[in-house]
């Protein structure tokens, strides 16, 4: 379509179509006002003139009529259908009758006049006491809005083209109607209401006159709140909406709200009913129905929802903005559980909805915040994958990994926790829809090989730097843990089908293994480790064979485990929280104790996963060959590391591997068939728990050790940390006491003045009265060396 135009029809387009869009709209509203006044006139006339018809006019009646002669028909509605016995009294309901204004925005002369017809629309339903004349209305507005669709039908058949065109750059023009705003809610609530029409008036009066005092009172709170809770008041939650707007914005000066809030307790008054009964108001006027796939529908074309849109729109940005500036956990708790029953209503408004799961997912990445609020967070980000359709979806997964690597870049003994509380959370994410998952996750792991290839061809000395970090080894992590929890055998099992992200395996397995082997020294070790870690998770759950001995086989070969180490006082490395040795470890004992303990760990971890496996012997024999040449240079006397303790880990390691391995030949003996068979060899020894076997009972046992120890280490880190935190309690008693006694110092100086100006006047008398107590002080010896010397006797 776009080569077949003209260049007069691009330039239009460019500089023109969008004010002609604009004007059709405006003179669409206005033939839709103007046929809708000229439709209810001629509906009265023809009323009257039936009455007219039908019974004889009094004198009283026809001096009533004069009254109404010089009113229009907007006059006559906004009386509300009353009798006026004078003009006074009819000048006087005119100026009562008076839609409040919504809001400070500035409104231009048709939109005043549409809120004058609403206004009149709504009087007519509190007022009207015949059921034929609100169907007369109803057909009016049927009848305006079909002219409309005849015309874009003229239009859809006289230029198609354009027609498409309109479709697809502004649906709005095509699909005209009520649109509502704030002051359209008045409308929807007026007819939704109930009850005489003085008892409404008598309501309106009271409401305006609340507003009048733009200051909130909690009177004025709870009213709301009842109206809500009983009568689902779109009204009053209209007014819960602009108090909430007024709250959240209650510390930004430049922007005017409708009220102002100076207690404390009407704030949180205010806080607790519009995120607690503001949801539930909408679900009643606006049901969600959910479908047994999760699914749910709303209806979207009803006049209740474009009425309700802004409302909706209001109250999401409230709570937005509270978000942003909340810092107490509960009340954070609270806003963020009030997000969810909203969350079907926000799948129109996209570009809000966007905004709303980056901060969310800001919460949800934060350490520091509580695990309770976090997982609340998690449970709206899961929704939002269950209930939300592609676009939404991936948008989710995006600001959840990038979470994830904003959340990861300082990782220590106290974050850690909350580290893989991310992780494992994020995984379960990219699990709902697999399909998004796999085209979304292959660009964030081909940029992770980006970063690898740039840091390999780069041969500047800090481009190491962009793969050795924390960000990066988390995001490598991140993706075993994905990996190993949706392509799991069982899961495929249950499933009944092969993973969609299974194909992601391979390049996650050769990025890991490229990384781990960027810069092979001895100083990092500890993110080899970590990445060697990945990948047996990544092993075991998805049953892929790794070459993981390789890797730590280099390690075993590289001087700093070859030569003998020398002596520190260095505490133990805590490998789970490094990825980088400090300078001073190097070549030293407890850092070669370290890493021994790591490789046997982990050599063994890697057997056990094929501990059954009726190849066991043939994938063992290399590695045990290598690891038997390495334990006869490293027992010389002449050029040995001389660390008995690495060694003999590492002698105790082959003795169960080399026993498994003659296990497992001992159970092959009776096998018949041949390598080939596939499905035979899978079923080999698979009814034998794995920890039946020799290396199996081994690592169980190991495990159960590391286990223990860690348990230890965690108690004595705990009382370490409440010990430091009792010493820094005492510390600041003591500056206070100190800032105390300092004070109380200064304040004796003058006194001390003063009193040894007395002394010096006195001085004598002091004197003889000292001589007087030591001579008591005396006597009083004697008399209790006699009393000790009379109980001797």
């Amino acid at each position: 379509m776009a080569g077949s135009q003209k260049k007069s029809t691009k330039k239009f387009e460019k500089k023109h179509l969008k004010d002609v869009l604009e004007r059709r709209k405006a003179n669409a509203k206005i033939k839709q006002r103007n046929h809708l006044k000229d439709k209810r006139k001629a509906d009265n006339a023809k009323d009257r003139a039936n009455r007219e018809e039908a019974t004889e006019e009094s004198p009283e009646q026809v001096q009533k009529q004069n009254a109404f002669a010089d009113m229009n028909v907007d006059d006559f509605f906004a009386g509300g259908f009353d009798i006026a016995d004078s003009a006074a009294e009819l000048k006087k309901a005119r100026k009562k009758d008076v839609t409040p204004k919504i809001g400070k925005r500035k409104r231009s002369d048709e939109q005043k006049e549409e809120d004058e017809v609403s206004a009149a629309s709504s009087a007519e339903e509190e007022g009207a006491s015949d059921d034929e004349e609100d169907a007369a209305s109803q057909s009016s507005d049927a009848d305006d809005f079909e002219a409309h669709k005849d015309q874009l039908e003229a239009l859809k058949e006289k230029d198609p083209e354009f027609y498409k065109y309109l479709k697809e750059n502004d649906a709005e023009l095509l699909e005209f109607g009520d649109h509502g705003d704030l002051a359209e809610v008045d409308e929807l609530s007026e007819g939704e209401e109930e009850g005489p029409a003085k008892k409404k008036k008598k309501a309106a009066k009271e409401e305006e006159e609340e507003t009048i005092d733009n200051t909130l009172t909690i009177a004025m709170v709870k009213k709301w709140q009842k109206l809500m809770e009983e009568q689902h008041s779109v009204r009053a939650m209209r007014q819960a909406v602009l108090a909430f707007r007024a709250a959240a914005h209650i510390n930004d000066d430049a922007q005017e709200q409708k009220y102002s809030i100076s207690d404390p307790d009407v704030y949180h008054q205010v806080l607790v009913t519009a995120l607690s009964t503001i949801p539930r108001v909408l679900a009643h006027h606006l049901p969600v129905k959910e479908t047994a796939s999760g699914k749910i529908k709303v209806s979207l074309d009803s006049k209740k929802f474009k009425t309700l849109t802004p409302l909706i729109k209001s109250h999401t940005s409230s709570v937005h903005e509270l978000l942003t500036n909340l810092s107490d956990e509960q009340t954070l708790k609270l806003t963020l559980s009030s997000i969810e029953p909203m969350l079907p209503y926000l799948l129109q408004f996209r570009k809000l909805l966007k905004v709303v799961i980056k901060t969310i997912v800001g919460i949800w990445a934060d350490v520091a915040t509580t695990e309770a609020t976090r997982i609340t967070a998690f449970l709206i980000l899961r929704r939002l994958m269950v209930i939300g359709d592609a676009g939404i979806k991936e948008t989710v997964l995006k600001a959840s990994y990038e979470g994830v690597v904003k959340g990861s870049r300082n990782t220590t003994v106290h974050t850690l926790s909350g580290v893989n509380l991310m992780k494992n959370s994020a995984a379960e994410l990219w699990g709902v829809d697999q399909n998004v998952s796999y085209t979304t996750g292959f660009n964030f792991i081909r940029q992770l090989a980006m970063h690898l290839r740039s840091s390999i061809t780069n041969t500047s000395k800090e481009s190491y730097k962009t793969v050795y970090n924390w960000q990066y080894v988390h995001s490598l992590d991140f993706w075993s843990r994905v990996l190993s929890q949706h392509c799991d055998g069982l899961a495929e099992a249950k499933a009944g089908k092969q993973s969609a992200m299974r194909p992601l395996i391979y390049p996650v397995v050769q990025i890991t293994i490229g990384a781990m082997r960027l810069i092979p020294t001895a100083q990092y070790f500890p993110l080899r480790f970590q990445l060697t870690r990945s990948l047996l998770r990544l092993s075991r759950s998805t049953g892929t064979y790794i070459p993981l001995a390789s890797s730590l086989l280099e390690v075993l070969n590289l001087s700093e485990m070859r030569k003998p180490p020398k002596s520190s006082t260095l505490r133990q490395l805590d490998f789970n929280t490094a990825i980088r040795a400090p300078k001073s470890y190097l070549r030293t004992r407890v850092y070669q104790d370290g890493v021994g303990e790591q490789i046997a760990e982990l050599l063994s971890e890697f057997f056990v996963l094929w501990t059954k496996h009726i190849a066991f012997p043939e994938l063992s024999v290399p590695i045990v060959v290598s690891l038997k040449r390495w334990l006869k240079q490293a027992s010389s006397r002449s050029g040995g590391n001389k660390n008995a303790k690495v060694n003999q880990m590492i002698l105790l390691l082959v003795q169960k591997v080399e026993a498994n391995a003659r296990f497992i030949e001992e159970r092959r003996l009776s096998v018949t068939y041949t390598p080939r068979n596939r499905a035979e060899v899978e079923t080999f020894l698979k009814d034998l728990d794995w920890e039946a076997t020799p290396l199996g009972a081994f690592v169980k046992s190991q495990r159960k050790l590391r286990e223990e120890k860690a348990k230890i280490l965690e108690q004595g880190r705990r009382e370490d940390e409440k010990r430091r935190a009792q010493e820094k309690e005492e510390a600041g008693k003591d500056v206070i006491m100190d800032d105390v006694i300092s004070e109380n110092d200064d304040s004796d100086e003058d006194d001390e003045d003063e009193v040894e100006d007395e002394s010096e006047a006195g001085s004598g008398d002091d004197g003889s009265e000292d001589e007087e107590e030591e001579e008591e002080e005396e006597e009083d010896e004697d008399e209790e060396e006699v009393e000790f010397e009379e109980e001797e006797d």
